[in-house]
């Protein structure tokens, strides 16, 4: 399968941010105290101990290591216009991808093994464009907050039980959001809606011994009857008692999401507008400063 796309010359992070992103956004900035707590959990001594962790139990993907992992990195990277961060292989059993992005330091992702095992190089490709749009979108400080306030749920008391767990629903409420604009990445990134519901779909219900069998097709349908149920009433409560501690959107949600943006002329006006040949002269070298 092949994975050649086209590079977005000159794409912002408005041009594909989800609207739920920026309410939930604007919302999270205005919390009494977020930047204080920003500081403390993310200060100087935070972001080098993240960082020693994963260099020291990581493998560093590069020209001499993994370089097929390298090179997919480089052209998500240069589809979604947007410098490479750093990317490290972690063995892990439960699939999984993040992003950590410290202030004034280099962003890196890990990927994890069983990840890797589970997809395809086009899967994997539309991972990286995923974490990637945390980057383009500059999500990092916040998101690593919500993965930080996940694991010490409940040690968190500056502002006491109540008001900390209003934090804690509102910065994952957050993450959520953010989720459905990385998924809008992870799709310019490859540029083919399946490729994005697969890999959705493996997270749901794959292994890799039974990848091959799974129906994409099948799974966009069974996202669209989600969707319709879960627009009654009743269906809506279901769906926020099952998501209100979540960091991720449920799989069908984010499935039928992106196979609705995918069919939308903003999608369609991103592919044209930014493919044209006046955007060349705007790249040098096919990267951009930002």
């Amino acid at each position: 399968m092949s994975l050649a796309t086209i590079p977005l010359i000159g794409l912002k992070a408005d041009n594909f941010r989800h609207p739920l992103d920026l309410e939930a956004t604007n919302t999270i900035k205005q919390l009494p105290g977020i930047d204080l707590l920003v500081r403390q959990l993310l200060g100087p001594l935070g972001e080098q101990f993240f960082y020693m962790e994963n260099i020291a139990s990581s493998v560093l993907v590069g020209e001499n290591q993994l370089p097929h992992l390298y090179k997919i990195l480089l052209d998500a990277c240069q589809t979604v216009d947007l410098e490479p961060p750093q990317l490290y292989v972690r063995q892990h059993p439960v699939p999984n991808a993040y992003t950590f992005a410290m202030r004034g330091k280099q962003p890196f992702i890990v990927v994890h093994t069983s990840l890797i095992e589970l997809l395809s190089l086009e899967e994997i490709q539309a991972v990286l464009g995923h974490e990637l749009g945390h980057l383009k979108c500059e999500h990092g400080v916040y998101l690593t907050l919500g993965n930080l306030i996940v694991l010490a749920a409940g040690q968190i008391s500056t502002w006491g039980g109540i008001i900390a767990q209003s934090i804690q629903n509102q910065i994952l409420e957050w993450v959520r959001c953010a989720e459905f604009t990385c998924d809008r990445a992870a799709l310019l990134a490859t540029q083919n809606p399946k490729v994005v519901a697969s890999v959705l779909m493996k997270l749901a219900g794959g292994s890799p011994s039974i990848s091959a069998q799974l129906n994409v097709d099948a799974f966009l349908a069974q996202a669209r009857a989600y969707k319709e149920f879960s627009n009654t009433e009743l269906g809506e409560v279901l769906r926020q008692l099952q998501t209100a501690q979540l960091t991720h959107p449920l799989p069908v949600l984010r499935a039928r999401e992106i196979d609705r943006w995918s069919s939308s002329q903003k999608y369609q006006d991103i592919l044209q507008n930014l493919t044209r040949s006046d955007y060349n002269s705007q790249s040098k070298g096919g990267w951009r400063n930002w």
